[in-house]
């Protein structure tokens, strides 16, 4: 079972928990239907709500990266026929990767118009 570890100031949250178990998915290091840990144990386990381990389940299922079985838990996705649940989360951490750039280049931007709007003002 692959218990996460958090080292963080503050508690994990549901999107903190989701980057943990995509990132181990696209590793590898948890293999299709290898089980996630019971909720109630891993909400206990990083002192958070069940509602946030919860939460961070339902964007796995979401993603196409973790199933729930009722009765027996969560587990990685079952590799389909056009990918795995490893390939998924590769393409969703290259996705986030470039969503990150953008997301830095957008800023980067919007100081520049600020400036520049600052500076025409001034001579105004």
């Amino acid at each position: 079972m692959d218990w996460m570890e958090w080292s963080g100031g503050t508690a994990p949250t549901a999107k903190d928990i989701a980057a943990y178990y995509r990132s181990r998915i696209a590793a590898g290091e948890l293999s299709p239907l290898a089980p996630l840990p019971p909720g109630r144990k891993l909400a206990k386990h990083l002192r958070v709500a069940l509602a946030t381990v919860q939460s961070a389940y339902d964007v796995l299922k979401s993603e196409g990266l973790a199933d729930s079985r009722p009765g027996s838990g969560t587990f990685v996705a079952e590799a389909t026929d056009d990918e795995s649940a490893r390939d998924r989360a590769q393409g969703l951490r290259e996705l986030q990767g470039q969503l990150t750039a953008v997301t830095s280049q957008l800023a980067a931007l919007s100081e520049r118009v600020a400036k520049l709007e600052e500076d025409r003002n001034e001579s105004a």
